[in-house]
């Protein structure tokens, strides 16, 4: 269900777990996990990936495994098939009968299924403590919400967050996730909030991608509301792959573009590959990029939700007026190769790009448009490390000249000097890997200690 970032990231631990000794079965479908890097050799005999084809149902692309290949409306076609992958996940565990289960909230149903044969459970979240906390404990998730049922429900501080908080969604941002769970396309769905409070009721133990250094006050309810022991697993940091420089000269060109700006002058711009903007969206975007007179390394996708060439909707004469300032790259972009790059200053991004763009210490240009992007965006402004484009918060609307004076505030403006002074900071906390792992191995350490079988 990951897109490539996630996969790519969810990849990280297992290879840690390998190198401590223990042996791992990466279980996915056959297109996700060819989007994968290539493991190191003498890791191979202990990491295995099983390949399970995705079942097909009535309207779901043939070639869709991923959040990356469906429009928005459809995902919930790919849980559905997803779902029907559970007497494949039960068979294989019947024959390889493993000491522990490592499960998102994708699978809720897979936690029971390995309790059934005797296997220990570990809910591994790339979600934040601070918004599963605002999520809610199992309890409610699994009756529905308790009565979170309206969109206003989520735009306000819930229950039961003990501390004074401005961590909320504003109506646009949740507007779009309200009431499109259940009945879709005519199968009957589990929704997300089931999935999750399952997930976590069936664990024996969560980990979660963030550090007690970053949001120790998250962290603490999370373990309250959740009852369970929660390992802060550390942020998995970006591993700058070197074996794809050269490929088919991609990044080649991308470099030599790059080279050519002084150190983190250059806003690099990804929407990720589970948003995508309206027409209106992306022309007002460009505008405001155009407006802002700063460098740009700008990464579209062509989307499912359109029948056209992305370039198609960027404003007229756009690539002709900008000129050598910016870059419009369509397609996948080594993100991680360029992020390390000295030019690059300024970023936009979701959770796992937030831990990757904080690796290299660059300040945060925020445009939260998904799932937990609103909640993310709260907590790095309430913490200084960057700048939220301010949108009109019911409808989401927002203006060139809003996204031109942001991206100007984060990267060059002396009132915001603080803001790329804490960015920098945080590359200390966010990407040092020693750090990071030293979390990571308390978490393996339990796993090995916990073991129900030799």
């Amino acid at each position: 269900m990951a897109s490539n970032g996630p996969l790519t990231t969810i990849l990280q631990p297992l290879k840690t777990l390998t190198q401590k000794g223990l042996k791992v079965s990466f279980l996915s479908t056959p297109k996700n996990i060819h989007r994968l890097p290539k493991i190191p050799p003498h890791l191979s005999s202990s990491l295995t990936f099983i390949s399970l084809p995705l079942p097909e149902i009535p309207n779901l692309p043939s070639d869709a495994e991923s959040a990356s290949d469906v429009p928005f409306r459809a995902q919930p076609l790919l849980k559905r098939a997803f779902d029907l992958l559970e007497p494949y996940v039960t068979s294989f565990l019947e024959s390889s009968r493993p000491d522990w289960i490592l499960h998102d909230y994708a699978s809720y149903w897979l936690p029971r299924r390995a309790a059934e044969l005797g296997a220990s459970r570990a809910f591994f979240s790339l979600f934040n403590a601070a918004w599963l906390s605002f999520v809610g404990p199992p309890s409610a998730l699994i009756d529905g919400g308790r009565g979170r049922s309206l969109v206003e429900d989520f735009t306000v501080v819930p229950e039961w967050v003990p501390f004074e908080s401005g961590l909320v969604y504003r109506v646009h941002e949740i507007a779009r996730h309200v009431d499109r769970e259940g009945d879709v396309e005519g199968l009957s769905l589990t929704p997300d909030t089931v999935r999750f409070g399952l997930a976590v009721v069936e664990s024996e133990v969560v980990a979660v991608r963030s550090c007690r250094e970053f949001e120790p006050k998250w962290l603490d309810l999370l373990g309250d509301i959740y009852q369970r022991r929660v390992f802060p697993a550390g942020f998995l940091p970006p591993v700058v792959e070197e074996e794809d420089v050269e490929g088919d000269g991609k990044w080649v060109g991308i470099k030599e573009w790059l080279d050519k700006w002084k150190g983190s002058s250059v806003i690099y711009v990804a929407m990720g590959s589970e948003a995508s903007l309206t027409p209106g969206e992306l022309s007002e975007l460009a505008h405001g990029l155009e407006r802002s007179q700063l460098p740009f390394f700008w990464v579209l996708r062509s989307s499912p939700e359109l029948n056209r060439d992305v370039l198609e909707l960027l404003p007229d004469g756009f690539l002709e007026r900008v000129g050598d300032r910016g870059m419009v790259y369509v397609g996948w972009a080594p993100q991680v190769r360029i992020l390390n790059h000295d030019s690059v200053g300024g970023f936009y991004c979701g959770w796992n790009s937030v831990i990757e763009g904080l690796a290299f210490g660059r300040v945060l240009v925020m445009f939260p448009m998904a799932n937990d992007q609103g909640i993310n965006a709260r907590l790095l402004s309430e913490k200084g490390l960057g700048v939220e484009i301010p949108r009109n918060e019911l409808d989401g609307s927002f203006t060139s000249d809003s996204v031109a004076e942001s991206v100007r505030s984060a990267m060059v403006d002396k009132s915001s000097e603080s803001f790329r002074v804490k960015a920098r900071e945080m590359k200390g906390l966010f990407g040092d890997r020693n750090k990071n792992d030293s979390h990571l191995d308390e978490f393996i350490s339990y796993l090995k200690e916990s073991r129900k079988r030799s």
